[in-house]
């Protein structure tokens, strides 16, 4: 989730970009830079940091120039330092690079460019590949470079480009990230999000997949992989700035749900492979038979990311055979856990990596001598440092205080982790291993399923009836627990309905006497294997008049005619279940609060991050 900013026209450019990127802070960065042509030369600036910190270094150092690219990273190929920040240079320094996605295949395109052609790099990133490309394949046409560049490089792109060849012409394309052209007169810009021109312009193109542009002062030409030009309708945008940050959503936390498709694919992407039916850790060092001589894990976490580690110990329980504890953190270095060097293996995991409890059980751990893998969001973060080794779940920055495609992501990522120890350690067959596979890399399309507009009226109906009332019960057995746990919490911070979850199998052992006429009682019930028992709950609450909201799969009309509402799952294996049963709990809770009137992204007495004990 990096920022890109461009222009093109008569006005000096530094103003321009630097007030773009300064649009685009919301979506998190740890480094900037800009690229501007300055002649037959490119002058590139950049710096780990804010971009306060870019601004003093560059104004008033160089002269006034009209064309330019800039960018804010946020880190997934590479540290967050002056070196790996964009915009990337080619090794003649004539052009200049800035892009959004991940390449998938730049490690062997790194390998080609260097020790067959002869090129330099400066940098741990996979977007200087890039750069080298647009100078391997120029050819006296700057667009026709990028498209050759576009042919043979893997995974997602949102890609901009200037040349000291070609004054006064950007080039851009796109592929999985997004992409808008700017109109205005006499000049015209790039950017990722139409936030950062809202002072300029309202009139763009959106970029479609697959879809290159070329833009000078004068004009913007569109056209697909071939050459074909194309004519694309004008949209006019009608947000107001601080609407336009949220992608025309009314909070982020809407937006960040309806991001989770994209998340999670990004979470899974170059990690498994469908036709080999494996999961592809190579990222982690760990030699395999320090794995398979494993005894226990231990997941710490807090929060949200402590209800991800109780789907993570099923996971990882079920397919790699391995016994797995989960704790809070702020409890664990409080009881002497017992820490055996070579046997545990213990997995932080923290979406910010700056969480003070989670550190302190890392370096806990640590002290001890055993190894810790981190589970994390930040690249660079406390938590990624002190790690032994770290899988990036890539879900891009989450603004609003409760964490929804975080959570998701998190979820992936433990689910990886269960599939790549079972492969490794002879706990799994192939063959379900294989079904597994395939059934991870279908999740961000039945998420799409669950956002759909018409899906979302449903939650939204039933939450408005939810809003009046100040308690409410989450049912749950197995992972549906966990996931009450998770759909419980996000209730209660947001909502401020006070919001318990149970086992439901715990229920006549005390919760029940808390049940009264109509209290809002959401039972998840996704497990096929007891079905049966989490029915017999059903009926329990109803005998004491709770009204019953379930989460149930597809075609279990049985269960539906039992309770008040229902909203059915897309068809999944039980043990992925959790992914998709969580996200209309999280609309739920966000409708809600809606109409509760309540601070959404805000909550009150909450941190995004808690750094201190």
């Amino acid at each position: 989730m990096c920022g890109i900013v461009g222009y093109t026209g008569p006005r000096e450019a530094f103003d321009i970009l630097i007030e773009g990127l300064k649009k685009l802070e919301y979506r998190g960065y740890d480094s900037a830079g800009l690229a501007l042509q300055d002649g037959d030369r490119i002058r590139v600036v950049k710096a780990a940091g804010s971009i306060a910190a870019l601004e003093k270094r560059v104004r008033g150092q160089i002269k006034p120039l009209q064309v330019g690219l800039g960018h804010t990273r946020w880190a997934t190929h590479g540290r967050p330092t002056d070196e790996n920040a964009h915009p990337h240079l080619s090794c003649c320094g004539n052009f200049a690079v800035v892009h959004n996605g991940i390449i998938e295949n730049y490690s062997a395109l790194r390998d080609w460019l260097r020790d067959e052609k002869g090129h330099v790099f400066r940098s741990e990133t996979d977007t200087e590949v890039l750069a080298h490309l647009l100078e391997e394949f120029y050819a006296g046409d700057l667009l026709e470079a990028l498209r050759r560049t576009a042919e043979i490089v893997e995974g997602s792109y949102a890609m901009a480009a200037l040349s000291a060849h070609e004054p006064g012409r950007l080039v851009c394309a796109r592929k999985d990230s997004p992409l808008i052209i700017g109109l205005g007169e006499g000049e015209n810009y790039i950017a990722s999000d139409i936030t950062a021109l809202l002072s300029h312009t309202r009139r763009a193109y959106i970029l479609e997949d697959g879809e290159f542009a070329s833009v000078t002062a004068e004009e913007v030409k569109i056209s697909r992989a071939g050459g074909e030009i194309l004519q694309k309708e004008v949209f006019t945008v009608k947000w107001d700035a601080v609407a336009a940050e949220k992608g025309g959503y009314n909070h982020f936390m809407l937006k960040e749900i309806m991001e989770q498709p994209t998340a999670v694919r990004e979470t899974l992407r170059q990690r498994i492979d469908t036709a080999a039916g494996r999961v592809n850790l190579n990222e982690l060092n760990f030699a395999p038979e320090e794995l398979c001589a494993l005894e226990k894990i231990y997941i710490i976490a807090c929060g949200t990311a402590y209800h991800a580690g109780l789907v993570g110990k099923y996971a990882i329980e079920k397919l790699a055979g391995l016994p797995v504890e989960v704790d809070l953190a702020s409890e664990f270095r409080y009881r002497e856990p017992i820490l055996l060097k070579q046997k545990h293996l213990v997995i932080t995991v923290s979406q910010s990596g700056e969480t003070a409890d989670t550190l302190a059980a890392l370096r806990l751990a640590r002290r001890k001598g055993v190894r810790v893998l981190a589970v994390t969001n930040v690249v660079g973060s406390s938590v990624a440092r002190e790690a032994d080794e770290v899988l990036y779940t890539r879900a891009g920055p989450e603004i609003a205080v409760a964490s929804t495609k975080a959570y998701l992501t998190q979820l992936i990522a433990l689910y990886l982790v269960a599939l790549y120890l079972g492969d490794l350690r002879k706990a799994l067959p192939s063959e379900e291993a294989a079904r597994l596979v395939r059934d991870l890399d279908r999740l961000p399309g039945l998420l799409k399923q669950i956002l759909a507009e018409e899906r979302l009226s449903e939650l939204r109906a039933y939450a408005d009836r939810l809003a009046r009332w100040e308690n409410a019960f989450f049912l749950g057995r197995n992972l549906d627990y966990a996931v009450a746990m998770e759909g419980s919490l996000k209730l209660k911070e947001i909502s401020y309905i006070h919001a318990e979850a149970y086992a439901a199998g715990e229920l006549k052992h005390g919760p029940l006497a808390l049940i009264t006429e109509g209290i809002p009682v959401i039972v998840l019930a996704t497990q096929e294997s007891i079905l049966d028992k989490t029915l017999s709950n059903i009926q329990e609450v109803n005998a004491r008049g709770g009204a019953v909201f379930a989460v149930i799969p597809e075609g279990r009309g049985e269960i539906a005619r039992q309770v008040e509402g229902a909203f059915y799952l897309p068809p999944v294996k039980d043990l992925l279940a959790p992914v998709l049963s969580a996200v209309p709990l999280q609309l739920i809770a966000y409708y809600a609060a809606v109409a509760r009137g309540c601070s959404v992204d805000k909550p009150r007495n909450l941190a995004k991050s808690v750094t201190v004990e």
